[in-house]
């Protein structure tokens, strides 16, 4: 046998780690578990701006170019109709979403989405719909990362269809779609061909699954977690903070031995929100260190300001609000400050006085933003917190599509 590090066990093991990688996507353009893109196209279809079957369609599917073949001729006949986003893209349609949403174990990512986009139509929508819309409804699709199987199987077994059709009767069947039908029309005479991938509500993977919107003096805006993306024995946790001021502390101290850390505590990432990062990234699922994982543990309660990724898995508090580049709470959460979630009760309190806190906050100052000037500023200057979108707020409100003047 050669020498591991330089001869045939180390080519097999590249070998090996290459050939898992190109086995980590089904095609091109198709992401294979129910991840931000996946969860994304669900909710295209879901809010009724594409036609049944689009979201789950593989990319090298044959399906996918007689459907994108009928999209050409359809979306010729809506302008013809005079059919505008906004017939489709009501309160009844964002209502309907949510729940489709926490029925198919969607990303926490369509939360933020959705009211920017909501905000753009000029529909009403917050944080407390998706708590009082989304909670209760139970998880009925097996995909990863809250189930077992992948994307594919998904369009195998039915697709979404299969899912609003099962839910249909807590919707609003009336919503218009872009097939010139309404949702129930769309989906009535779906199949279900693998009850094992489409559970019903029955016997879904898991009950009360919605994404869940806590409150307290942590996140007087609202911060919001994926229960069924969460370790149940944290649902509701007490522990000691240990933080991590940006992203870069984050790493310069995640793998060092020394850092003080076990099971038991809070992570918490300050300055990873909208004005934070700038750009509200995909960090708030801070893997663990490895003295931990040693033990055998993967999971731990981690709190941010950033977002995750649709495919990461774990009991992450996101999108805590204000952020604490904006003056949020979350700014003065020190090491060894008290947390305590309870997500049951809807609850994410610091366990600091108020007195504390406004002390804390006298000698506070604002991160400086990497530029002061340009689109960064712009950005910065303009960007909504993450509870109300993290859009520009001079692009909340609809506005239409006005044709310009001449020019020359």
């Amino acid at each position: 046998m050669a020498d591991e590090r330089g001869g045939t066990c180390w080519k097999n093991a590249i070998e090996e780690f290459f050939e898992a990688e190109s086995c980590m996507h089904r095609s091109r353009g198709h992401c294979m578990t129910m991840g931000t893109a996946s969860t994304m196209a669900s909710m295209v279809e879901a809010l009724g701006m594409g036609l049944p079957t689009n979201a789950a369609i593989p990319a090298v599917d044959a399906r996918r170019s007689v459907l994108a073949q009928e999209v050409g001729f359809r979306i010729v006949q809506m302008v013809k109709d005079d059919v505008t986003m906004s017939k489709i893209l009501t309160r009844k349609a964002f209502e309907n979403a949510i729940k489709i949403n926490a029925a198919i174990g969607g990303s926490t990512n369509a939360v933020i989405h959705l009211i920017a986009l909501a905000g753009r139509i000029g529909v009403d929508l917050t944080l407390d719909d998706w708590d009082k819309l989304g909670t209760d409804m139970s998880c009925l699709v097996n995909l990863q990362p809250s189930g077992k199987y992948l994307m594919e199987e998904l369009y195998y077994a039915g697709g979404l269809p299969v899912v609003i059709k099962e839910i249909a009767h807590l919707l609003h069947k009336d919503a218009l779609t872009v097939s010139g039908k309404t949702i129930w029309e769309n989906c009535k005479d779906a199949v279900n061909y693998n009850d094992d991938v489409i559970r019903t509500l029955k016997n879904p993977l898991r009950s009360n699954a919605g994404i869940a919107v806590l409150r307290g003096n942590l996140c007087p805006d609202g911060a919001v977690i994926k229960p069924s993306a969460a370790s149940p024995h944290l649902l509701k946790h007490s522990g000691k903070a240990v933080v991590f001021e940006d992203f870069e502390d984050f790493n310069r101290k995640i793998d060092d031995e020394s850092l003080e850390i076990d099971e038991n505590n809070i992570m918490v990432m300050k300055n990873c929100g909208p004005k934070g990062y700038p750009g509200l990234a995909e960090v708030g699922n801070m893997p663990l260190p490895p003295k931990i994982l040693r033990k055998g543990i993967t999971d731990m309660v981690r709190v941010s300001d950033g977002r995750m990724s649709g495919t990461a898995y774990g009991t992450c508090v996101l999108h805590v609000s204000p952020e604490a580049a904006a003056g949020g709470p979350l700014a003065l959460v020190q090491n060894g400050d008290m947390i305590h979630l309870d997500v049951p009760s809807r609850k994410l309190h610091l366990d600091v006085s108020d007195e504390e806190l406004k002390r804390r906050k006298a000698k506070w100052t604002p991160p400086k933003p990497p530029l002061n000037r340009g689109y960064v500023k712009l950005y910065v200057d303009h960007v909504l917190q993450a509870d109300k979108g993290a859009d520009l707020d001079f692009l909340v409100g609809g506005s239409g599509a006005p044709i310009p003047r001449d020019n020359h």
